[in-house]
């Protein structure tokens, strides 16, 4: 007889759907809540969730990063949102990866973490 239990996310993250969207936590889900909000008060005009970067260094694709959020607000202002529990290091290694190259090509982006 095997016994085997469930396993669950790494870093005890509960998988949360809203709006027909599965996020990776309930604090992600709740922050897309938010962002639709937002959107239907007019504040926002575009919000891509799990938003796709390849980081790219001396023309060789590193890896590719996903941001929780891409949001285009209503005054023109962009913005790459995440939302972490904590840091990891493969995060924190990602992140210098895309403050080097996306966003040093890209200043006019604000990027901004929420723990």
């Amino acid at each position: 007889m095997t016994w085997y239990m469930k396993k669950g996310s790494k870093y005890g993250a509960k998988k949360q759907e809203y709006n027909g969207r599965k996020y990776d936590s309930k604090k992600e889900a709740g922050k897309a809540q938010e962002l639709d909000l937002l959107l239907k008060a007019g504040k926002i005009i575009e919000i891509q969730p799990q938003f796709r970067i390849n980081l790219v260094v001396n023309g060789y694709k590193i890896c590719t990063h996903l941001v929780d959020f891409y949001i285009k607000w209503a005054n023109g202002d962009e913005e790459l949102l995440e939302i972490k529990g904590f840091a990891t290091e493969i995060w924190r290694l990602k992140r210098k990866l895309l403050e080097a190259t996306y966003l040093k090509e890209n200043p006019h982006i604000k990027y901004t973490v929420e723990y």
